[in-house]
């Protein structure tokens, strides 16, 4: 059940943000109005959550900290929280300064998820069902994982649900080659989805621990899969081509 509730919720979710991303930008004010309320909401569930060590606490504070991370996603991709520079990469730049300049395409946002981060692990310290801020925390390393493979550069790049407003961010990603960033963070990802996993099964059945550590082994399994679709040539997009505008929707998956 956790690993069927985490797909359903990654599957569902990202296909709403990106369909409420990609409409006119007419609607993001009330878009954005009703993601901050969700947003407030997910982070009362994660806290009410964090002091139930059930399974139903754990459930909780897994759907809190998805909509903490929806509302962020939102405001990134709908313009409102990203970075200082909003204009396409500088043909000149090389190195640390183009670094630097993708940096401060998505800075405010960055420093936003690891605002939130830092409050949701100050809210669940010492609480016995801390799972909203691990998912939380765990959502952001691999938002940070994937970033930086994109910008170093990698094989297969999907950027049909990036709306029309954020093109420019296109003109920051790294060429289509492999590095050898991609198999470390790819290693590294999955040795975390294994121990979560052997975690999930060596914990008693329908526990609290073994509806935590489900839910997060689905997640970071998840992040393997993503981080594979950088690797292989397969148009992820494609999964959320029901979310998109008709122009946008990839005409085959390969």
């Amino acid at each position: 059940m956790p690993l069927v509730a985490t797909i359903l919720i990654w599957f569902f979710a990202t296909g709403a943000v990106a369909w409420l991303d990609n409409r006119d930008r007419a609607t993001f004010p009330l878009a954005l109005a009703g993601g901050e309320i969700a947003g407030i909401a997910g982070l009362g569930v994660v806290v009410i959550a964090a002091g139930m060590p059930t399974a139903t606490g754990a459930y909780l504070g897994f759907g809190g900290a998805m909509l903490v991370w929806a509302w962020h996603e939102m405001s990134f991709l709908m313009g409102a929280v990203a970075g200082p520079r909003r204009e396409p990469a500088r043909p000149e730049a090389r190195g640390w300064e183009r670094f630097i300049d993708a940096g401060s395409t998505l800075i405010y946002h960055e420093i936003a998820l690891a605002v939130t981060a830092l409050l949701l692990i100050s809210l669940t310290w010492t609480a016995p069902n801390p799972l909203g801020a691990q998912v939380f925390c765990l959502l952001f390393a691999l938002w940070l994982a994937s970033k930086l493979n994109i910008f170093f550069g990698v094989p297969n790049m999907s950027d049909e649900i990036l709306p029309p407003h954020l093109h420019y961010l296109k003109s920051y990603f790294g060429p289509r080659r492999y590095t050898a960033l991609l198999p470390v963070t790819l290693a590294a990802t999955t040795a975390l989805a294994a121990w979560l996993g052997a975690q999930a099964l060596a914990a008693a059945p329908h526990s609290a621990d073994a509806v935590a550590f489900s839910l997060l082994f689905t997640l970071a399994a998840l992040g393997v899969v993503e981080h594979i679709f950088l690797a292989l040539p397969f148009r992820d997009g494609a999964l959320w081509g029901w979310a998109l505008p008709g122009q946008k929707r990839p005409k085959s998956a390969v």
